[in-house]
């Protein structure tokens, strides 16, 4: 990845996530920033609480890019404390397939019209491709 310029995605599950990749940074084998993905609620991980998301959140570095989900029931609260922490969000039906409490979500574009909608109701801009491939330092192909 290093070699053709490729940033990775770092998936988050716990802090010591965290402490692994900023050893790879200190070993030159990731360089600074990284793309953090904090992932809560997946077995095994840290439980989606908000207490948790602010917690992993005061771990990254400053200029790190970073976006967070949360799996299942919990995946709202993760969705509002993200945008109000000034993260990107990930949604989508790989991590919940419920739009609300019992009702199934329709598709994808059902779950990413709502995110679209809620970044702007918080007075936010939605990135677009472009926009995530400046952010990000990527090239098109």
């Amino acid at each position: 990845m290093t070699e053709l310029d490729i940033l990775p995605e770092i998936k988050i599950f716990d802090s010591g996530m965290i402490y692994n990749a900023f050893q790879y940074i200190k070993q030159n084998v990731l360089k600074a920033p990284d793309y953090y993905q904090l992932v809560l609620g997946a077995a095994g991980g840290m439980a989606a609480t908000v207490e948790n998301l602010v917690f992993l959140k005061g771990l990254l570095p400053a200029d790190a890019h970073w976006s967070a989900l949360g799996i299942g029931a919990s995946h709202l609260p993760i969705l509002y404390a993200t945008i109000a922490l000034g993260g990107n969000i990930r949604v989508g039906m790989e991590d919940n397939v419920y739009y609300a409490k019992g009702r199934l979500a329709k598709s994808n574009a059902e779950m990413v019209a709502r995110a679209v909608r809620l970044i702007r109701e918080a007075d936010r801009e939605n990135a677009t491709p472009d926009d995530a491939r400046e952010t990000l330092g990527l090239r098109s192909l």
